[in-house]
């Protein structure tokens, strides 16, 4: 079964408030996860992303799509991050989000769908 494992958080404040050690640590566990997942047959993708500033936002607006810059969402918490991962249960991917979590501030998990929804 797929999932997608999000990791949401704020770079600008991880990177005042935590030491140059324990992001160092974080970075070489995710390093070492995805070798694992990879070694496993477990990942499908992976990616981290660019700082939220860089994010455009796209909207209708008089039916028209118009780009403006910033991210989605007025929040200082934002997605950093996420892994899609094809395993046998939701018990293991909760048992990686486990793993994970300890180095973010939120960490969401949601099935994926092989198809839209039945109507």
């Amino acid at each position: 079964m797929k999932y997608m494992l999000m990791m949401f958080g704020d770079v600008e404040t991880t990177m005042a408030t935590r030491s140059k050690e324990w992001i160092e640590e974080m970075i070489g566990f995710m390093v070492q996860l995805d070798k694992d997942l990879e070694a496993s047959g477990e990942l499908v993708f992976q990616q981290g992303l660019a700082d939220p500033r860089t994010a455009k936002t796209v909207r209708l607006q008089d039916g028209l799509p118009v780009a403006t810059d910033g991210p989605f969402a007025e929040a200082k918490e934002s997605l950093i991050g996420f892994w899609v991962v094809d395993v046998e249960s939701e018990e293991r991917v909760l048992e990686l989000a486990g793993q994970i979590v300890q180095y973010s501030e939120r960490l969401e998990v949601r099935p994926a769908m092989d198809a839209p929804p039945d109507l």
